[in-house]
């Protein structure tokens, strides 16, 4: 899909007139665009014309929604016998304990993701036309699809220059942004648990007793855990600083807006030269940290740093077993928890290390790239377009992983030959701390 979307970035019908890309920067885009990272070497309104901004939102769906569930709509679409191995591989891109179900999963997601994307999309569009005073109807719809597409998906591509800074002070918008965001990444099984319980609710002669996953409650309470402790943290890091001479309910409602895009969207209402170090560095952890899993967002994924969390604190409380809403989590699964953690840091260490290297900007810079790289966010101080070759070489394998996943990576290098688990080593203790 990347080298698919390489060349038709490359196509001059997409682009405006006189506008020239090198076939590198081309290629980081192309990255970017099938990982709804938001990082660009070089401005899109000056490149991309109307159809460019098309293509990319295209790629956006592609890129957001994932090639398995748009391959699943187009043979359910095509009346086309979906098989058994087809059903595993959705399975597993959809992290469903069961096979049972998984077509109908990736149907309802991708209906669910589209009505609310035509649905705010047109909210937008009104909103721009009545409310904001934009006099052509045609731009005001361009407009106000690309917002709603760009939000849900979590792509957070600027097209204007602007990013939505024109509505920092309209708090309704930036709510229903907010929303948006959470849509996209609270991840695709969540959102099918929830659709599923809400129609039980509403069919009030239905009887059935719903109990919500462990992942999903897990999912939830993480997402709005994080939410809640980035919103804190960045209200008080800036109370001094960028925030010092506003209004509360603007404080208030720039800190929750950067808790949610900086874990998924990368949409900004401010440039980030205003920030303090303290405060992108909360902005990088909280990228870092990323979206849910099999949502449209990367990063280490929430659920991951959760059951982290959750296995320190039964460790430090002496206990051995990992319970959590009435179940056990599973061994493997805080095994995977604790690889995937220390892979993601060591990665992100190391691009650290070679862009200090190889780039003259400052260190805080260069975290909150690599941080907006891994967990596929976009944010930037600007320093992306005067990366060299191999900064962003380093930056586009970042958003690869990120988007892809380090699980997923990981599965490269396992060894499918099944170990001999009928005998074990002898048990020796050793020195740790």
């Amino acid at each position: 899909m990347i080298v698919l979307a390489f060349f038709l970035l490359c196509l001059p019908f997409f682009r405006r007139e006189g506008a020239s890309v090198s076939p590198l920067d081309t290629f980081f885009m192309a990255v970017s665009t099938v990982s709804v990272t938001g990082l660009s070497t070089f401005p899109l309104h000056e490149v991309y014309n109307n159809y460019g901004v098309i293509l990319l939102e295209v790629l956006f769906q592609i890129g957001g929604l994932g090639i398995t569930m748009l391959a699943t709509v187009g043979l359910v679409l095509a009346r086309k016998r979906i098989t058994l191995h087809q059903r595993q591989l959705i399975q597993i891109d959809m992290n469903q304990p069961r096979l049972s179900g998984t077509v109908r999963l990736a149907y309802s997601v991708f209906g669910l993701m589209m009505v609310l994307q035509l649905l705010f999309g047109l909210l937008f569009s009104l909103y721009l036309y009545f409310a904001q005073g934009y006099h052509q109807l045609s731009k005001a719809f361009f407009e106000g699809f690309y917002i709603s597409i760009s939000a849900v998906t979590n792509a957070g591509f600027d097209i204007t220059g602007t990013s939505i800074m024109p509505f920092r002070h309209d708090y309704l918008f930036l709510m229903t942004i907010i929303f948006l965001i959470a849509i996209g990444g609270i991840g695709f099984p969540v959102l099918t648990e929830l659709r599923e319980w809400a129609g039980i609710k509403l069919r009030r002669q239905d009887k059935r007793q719903f109990r919500f996953s462990l992942f999903v409650k897990l999912a939830v309470f993480f997402a709005v855990l994080f939410f809640v402790i980035g919103t804190v943290l960045i209200l008080f890091s800036e109370s001094k600083g960028a925030f010092a001479h506003r209004s509360l309910m603007d404080k208030l409602m720039t800190a929750m807006f950067y808790s949610a895009s900086t874990r998924n969207a990368g949409l900004q209402l401010d440039s980030l030269n205003a920030f303090n170090s303290t405060t992108l560095l909360i902005f990088s952890l909280l990228m870092f940290i990323g979206a849910s899993p099999s949502s449209v967002g990367g990063g280490v994924r929430t659920t991951t740093i959760g059951i982290l969390i959750l296995y320190m604190y039964s460790f430090i409380r002496g206990k051995r077993n990992v319970n959590v809403f009435g179940r056990q989590i599973g061994q493997d699964d805080i095994q995977k928890a604790v690889v995937v953690v220390n892979l993601s840091l060591l990665l992100c260490g190391t691009a650290v290390l070679i862009l200090s290297a190889t780039e003259k900007q400052p260190l805080t810079a260069l975290i909150l790239e690599v941080a907006s790289a891994f967990g596929t966010t976009g944010l930037s101080l600007g320093i992306t377009g005067s990366l060299s070759i191999v900064g962003k070489w380093v930056i586009i394998i970042l958003m690869f992983i990120g988007r892809v996943g380090m699980l997923y990576m990981l599965m490269l290098f396992v060894s499918k030959r099944k170990k001999d688990l009928s005998y074990r080593f002898p048990t020796e203790k050793v020195i740790i701390g």
